[in-house]
């Protein structure tokens, strides 16, 4: 009997490493609505190819840097994702993601600060997707106090990982910084950012890195959720009202995104998309709102910090769940995560920032 015992034993701890081992590599959170087979996410590619390849032709004026995602279905958002990701090879992206309402009520509403993780990689399509060295760096550098780090919250959030089949698809090396923002004020967001962007700042300069080459940021973002089912119908529910809220949407898009970024500019984002009380008109409600205002201030104090010009950008393309319809594309495993109607729509939306 001791014997067994004895063979047993270093089977049970070998098991266990194993075990303990491959919950450093973050699951996958959403295995409907977006691409997680190598075939697949190849044949979805080669759809697109074929049948948008011809718009979106023109060229970006600068050195393009930075850029701004959709994390809808593949089904929907697909020609949305699809010009911006075709532009990027860069060998690592810091990704700013959302805190949606499900990681908020499991996490009992974290705000103030930004959310880490400690897996050691995340699934990709192609193969697990590493972690770029300048996550320890920023939970090393930054003030604790502005920072959290949970697995937990990583685990359940689905606005990062939605990025992750295009951009390894066309580097199948890629390595990530997956940073979720949380609900704070303008004030601690410009705190924040410029810190973050002293930090990134000397990660380039210490590993020699080239901004948009070597290193390359993404916001994700959907925009305008609406219908009962969000709590957001102030303008109806039918064909009339999605013309009025698709409108609006895409007029705050373009203001927002196109021409040259300033603090300024992105302060006056924040009254068209944030939560405010002494507003009279009505707020979209874009789950991406914290992200985008903490990835633009970050991204446009980089450029300065660095001297390098000044950040532009430009809106891609504009779109929502009803006009987009689904693609219909056989023989993948995707399917569409809630249906639409004119009472249930989300818009979306790509952009890129670049340096003159």
């Amino acid at each position: 009997m001791k014997t067994k015992y004895l063979i047993l034993f270093p089977i049970f701890f070998i098991l266990s490493f194993m075990n303990t081992f491959s919950q450093t590599i973050r699951p996958i959170r959403d295995n409907v609505g977006f691409c997680w087979k190598p075939d697949e996410m190849t044949k979805f590619v080669n759809y697109m190819d074929k049948h948008f390849s011809d718009e979106f032709k023109d060229s970006i004026p600068g050195k393009l840097i930075a850029g701004i995602s959709p994390h809808d279905d593949y089904l929907y958002a697909g020609r949305i994702y699809y010009p911006l990701y075709k532009l990027i090879r860069a060998k690592e992206v810091v990704i700013f993601g959302v805190t949606h309402g499900t990681v908020r009520n499991a996490m009992n509403d974290p705000k103030n600060v930004l959310i880490f993780d400690d897996f050691s990689k995340w699934h990709g399509p192609f193969k697990d997707v590493q972690i770029s060295p300048l996550r320890e760096k920023l939970k090393l550098e930054l003030d604790p106090d502005d920072y959290m780090v949970s697995d937990k919250a990583q685990m359940i959030e689905h606005s990062i990982e939605a990025l992750i089949p295009f951009l390894q698809y066309y580097n199948r090396d890629v390595e990530i910084t997956p940073i979720m923002v949380t609900a704070m004020s303008y004030e601690k967001m410009e705190k924040i950012s410029d810190k973050l962007a002293d930090i990134i700042i000397d990660y380039i300069k210490i590993n020699k890195l080239e901004l948009g080459k070597d290193i390359f940021f993404l916001i994700s973002t959907d925009a305008n959720h609406y219908g009962k089912d969000f709590e957001n119908a102030p303008f109806g529910e039918d064909q009339r009202a999605h013309e009025i809220a698709t409108e609006r949407d895409e007029k705050i898009a373009k203001e927002a995104f196109n021409g040259e970024i300033s603090k300024q500019k992105v302060f006056q984002l924040t009254k068209e998309i944030w939560p405010n009380e002494k507003s009279t008109k009505p707020i979209p409600i874009w789950c991406g709102r914290y992200p985008i205002v903490m990835g633009l201030l970050t991204i446009n104090n980089l450029v300065q910090k660095l001297d390098i010009g000044n950040l532009y950008g430009k809106l891609l393309i504009y779109s929502d769940t009803v006009t987009e319809g689904v693609i219909p594309i056989k023989g993948t495993g995707m399917g569409t995560t809630a249906p639409f109607s004119y009472k249930h729509w989300v818009g979306f939306f790509s952009s890129v920032f670049f340096v003159k």
